[in-house]
């Protein structure tokens, strides 16, 4: 069964890709953060603010499972998002977050989220933020990527995943960045948890590590290939059938693949027909610049990119990175699967 997934929030209305409104219907879908600055001013409230937001984001997060697994098969995807517990790896509060009691609870209460999605066919991952650079030359960036990686894989391993290869399709996805390159990547790779090693997924750079330079590790790694930014860096749409798209497909080994979906935004390609696929080369031509073109729309304005990511379907689910959403999503979906 084909999915087609969306990131993090649940949005009720297109207004919202700007940030959610206050009085959102679905906001209890969503998590709530504060801020370490915050968390320092206020040390006689700081341990309870911290127990109130951890709870509510595990909760937020199993009403979200709910929610996508109520909705039609194909649609059973999601990302969650990173700040489910504050700080988890600030210096600061490493200490608290490692206490028996706390590392106890949250298992108590992220187990059921887990539970649930593979009650329900709901495909689930993470993506830690581009600060996680476990190729890095710095040994020290290295280090706290590590940690901010293993963050994800605890909430993964809470939930009930990491015990094999990608189980139920679940995926902790990072760039491949850092000067290291795949050599440094590789040798940080073989510091990781077990679960840990069976749950990263590593995507292509729109920048500097393209396809061909994840595709070096594809022995270790299964690989999100993201069409956008292979476009970006190489001007190319590239096709399912392409022989370097089948060993990202490999790299998953008997695991269904994923892909990343976005497209160039709406106000930085004004006017451009929704029935032409933006042309690379004529835009480079034209000053457009790449830090310009990777930016991820608010909706899939443009059909006919949408038709050729589309067949992507066949193979692959689809996760889209859009401003917009579920609601970008599902007007992605409407496009490729009920045409």
């Amino acid at each position: 069964m084909p999915r087609i997934g969306f990131c993090c929030k649940w949005l009720s209305d297109p207004t919202e890709c700007g940030g959610m409104k206050v009085n959102a219907s679905n906001r209890e879908l969503n998590g709530r953060s504060t801020t370490m600055r915050w968390l320092r001013e206020h040390p006689d409230e700081a341990e309870q603010r911290q127990w109130e937001i951890m709870n509510h984001n595990a909760a937020a997060a199993l009403r979200m499972v709910e929610k996508v697994g109520a909705l039609r098969p194909e649609f059973r995807m999601v990302r969650l998002g990173s700040e489910m517990l504050q700080g988890y790896t600030e210096p600061s509060w490493i200490a608290w977050w490692q206490r028996p009691e706390i590392q106890d609870h949250c298992e108590r209460i992220f187990r059921p989220i887990g539970d649930r999605a593979r009650e329900l066919g709901v495909r689930l991952g993470f993506h830690p933020g581009q600060f996680c650079v476990l190729a890095s030359d710095s040994d020290d960036i290295v280090e706290r990527s590590i940690e901010e990686f293993e963050y994800h894989a605890d909430m993964a391993r809470w939930m009930g995943y990491g015990a094999s290869w990608h189980d139920h399709g679940f995926m902790i996805n990072v760039h491949l960045s850092g000067r290291g390159g795949t050599d440094k990547f590789l040798r940080t790779l073989d510091r990781l948890s077990p679960e840990a090693r069976n749950l990263i997924t590593i995507e292509n750079d729109e920048i500097t590590n393209g396809l061909d330079c994840t595709l070096a590790v594809a022995h270790s790694v299964a690989l999100v290939l993201d069409v956008h930014h292979h476009w970006v860096k190489t001007g190319e749409y590239i096709r399912p059938g392409d022989p370097r798209v089948q060993l990202v497909r490999e790299s998953w080994r008997d695991v269904r693949p994923a892909i990343h979906y976005s497209v160039s935004r709406e106000d930085v390609l004004v006017d451009h027909c929704a029935r032409t696929a933006p042309d690379h080369g004529d835009l480079v031509a034209r000053g457009f610049t790449r830090s310009r073109l990777r930016a991820h729309s608010d909706f899939y304005w443009n059909h006919a990119v949408n038709q050729w990511a589309g067949e992507f379907l066949q193979d692959f689910d689809i996760e889209c990175e859009a401003k917009g959403k579920n609601l970008a999503r599902d007007g992605f979906a409407q496009q490729v699967l009920d045409q």
